[in-house]
């Protein structure tokens, strides 16, 4: 077992992760993005970062883009093997509870799932009752009931989230869009209902640099202090520094600089779509998101060397209609299993994607869609899986009936990529197992699989099955699981410490204090 294998009980390890790609097409995506970041180089909109990447002997000319100041930066390879060479190969995302930590191996090959991303709707069930009118009886139809994304349904998330026994971290899966809630004060509230209701990982964006150090000084509250909180980061950060193609966004590196001198761990995220900001084909578009995830965790080695950092792809296709989103395509799994593979070669820890579809609603089109990923992207190890759970209409919105349906089908993927059961050990027992069975009048194996599956050896089966004359019961089976999981008492913040962030962090919403209810 690896190492980050024995120190964490969360995730399922891969036995033998899955290789699309052979060491001579690792190398060759590796010359081909380090010659793209000499030549045409980057455009970097951030002048401390161009600053970071000259005193390292990267070469940079002024220009303008626009209203905006830019430079044209180009790396030679010898500033990014170099910056590699400091990035920590383990990571670890803290959490609430200890027994929930994420332990990020880039060696090593066990995978953790979780949730994203910052969707605009909310979409639920709600059972109605129908009266036919060819026999007049009456029936339950699930019908999907969807509205703007709030504060209250990001509580219900993630605390929906923490009773889901694959989900390993989370990331807001709800855009919050409260007449109350402004530019000045979203983030402290964003990740102050996240932590309060999940004892997981928290991970996300911040989107006013001026909120970092308020979301940052909670987490030290909850923690303990500023030294704790490294050893137990409970929150950690995703930072989209770059615009494809190879472009360096200011704000966002600001906050990549900073998260990296604070020395708490950051997703390099980079998301280009194959058909307009990036190539199509899958050579192009992996040389482009590494060329990309590289220029990020430069900045953020540059900055802080030691900074923990994650090598984040989540490269998509454009459907060839309308230049939107495509997620449920065969493409996109290659792109983002090749990446997971270049990141291993790097020995940074990855963040990669699955489970997102392009079904409005649960249903066949979701299921295949999701599954399809679920089964293919693990396979390669990527470290963090996430838009794993819930996401429906591609990101655009969040079902908490999918959810619960998604972490059940990423049950069935983890059961799929355990290690096999042929090992010497077991000759004696096979051999005895069905000696017994021919020496007896039944000549049966009942008995066996019945331990085997007590003892979860055996995949129990879908529990959500519906009536073979009505297969919307399945929803209905699955809303009830889910408002039992809702009932489920709440893993709340001490009231000291609600108190102490509530003291300290101005723009909470006292409405999210549930000891002031």
């Amino acid at each position: 077992m690896n190492r980050a294998g024995r120190l964490s009980k969360r995730g399922v390890v891969v036995d033998r992760p899955y290789e699309r790609l052979t060491r001579e097409q690792v190398e060759l995506i590796d010359q081909t993005s380090l010659s793209l970041l000499e030549n045409p180089g980057i455009l970097c909109y951030h002048e401390e970062s161009v600053s970071l990447l000259e005193k390292a002997g990267a070469s940079a000319k002024a220009t303008r883009e626009g209203e905006h100041d830019a430079w044209w930066v180009k790396i030679p390879e010898k500033v990014v093997k170099k910056a590699l060479e400091t990035v920590p190969s383990v990571v670890t995302l803290g959490a609430r509870d200890p027994e929930n930590k994420v332990i990020l191996d880039a060696e090593g090959t066990r995978v953790y799932f979780g949730s994203g991303s910052e969707t605009n709707y909310w979409l639920e069930v709600e059972p109605e009752t129908y009266t036919s009118k060819k026999d007049g009886h009456e029936r339950i139809f699930p019908v999907f009931k969807r509205n703007r994304g709030n504060v209250d349904y990001l509580c219900r998330s993630a605390h929906l989230a923490e009773q889901l026994d694959n989900l390993d971290f989370f990331i807001r899966n709800v855009n919050v869009q409260d007449a109350d809630i402004t530019s000045e004060n979203k983030d402290v509230n964003i990740f102050f209902a996240s932590l309060n209701n999940i004892t997981k990982p928290v991970v996300g964006g911040v989107a006013d640099f001026n909120q970092l150090e308020k979301v940052v000084g909670m987490a030290e509250i909850i923690t303990g202090g500023r030294e704790e909180l490294i050893k137990n980061p409970v929150v950690s950060f995703i930072t989209s520094v770059i615009k494809s193609p190879l472009q360096v966004v200011a704000e966002t590196a600001e906050k990549l600089i900073a998260i990296a001198r604070l020395g708490l761990p950051v997703v390099i995220s980079t998301s280009p779509q194959g058909g307009s900001t990036a190539p199509i084909d899958e050579m192009g578009m992996v040389a482009q998101v590494n060329a990309e995830a590289l220029t990020g965790i430069v900045i953020n080695q540059l900055a802080n060397p030691g900074a923990p950092v994650i090598y984040g792809a989540v490269p998509v296709r454009a459907r060839m209609d309308d230049l939107h989103d495509m997620y449920g395509v065969p493409e996109f799994c290659h792109y983002t299993m090749a990446c997971a593979q270049m990141a291993r070669y790097y020995k940074v820890p990855c963040y990669s994607t699955a489970g997102v579809g392009d079904a409005k609603v649960p249903g066949i089109q979701s299921a295949v869609e999701k599954m399809y990923t679920y089964t293919a992207v693990p396979f390669s190890a990527p470290g963090l899986v996430h838009y794993a759970f819930g996401l429906l209409e591609k990101t655009m919105t969040f079902s908490p009936d999918q959810a619960v349906l998604d972490n059940h089908m990423i049950g069935m993927s983890k059961f799929l990529q355990r290690e096999s059961g042929i090992k010497p050990e077991e000759k004696d027992r096979v051999e005895k197992m069905i000696r017994e069975v021919m020496d007896s009048p039944y000549r049966m194996y009942a008995r066996y699989a019945r331990k085997m599956l007590r003892r979860g050896q055996i995949f129990a089966g879908f529990p959500f099955e519906g009536d073979a004359a009505d297969q919307d019961q399945t929803l209905l089976v699955v809303n009830e699981k889910r408002k039992e999981l809702e009932e489920i008492e709440p893993q709340y913040l001490s009231e000291d410490v609600c108190s102490h962030i509530f003291e300290k962090t101005p723009g909470l919403l006292s409405r999210l204090n549930p000891y002031t209810k």
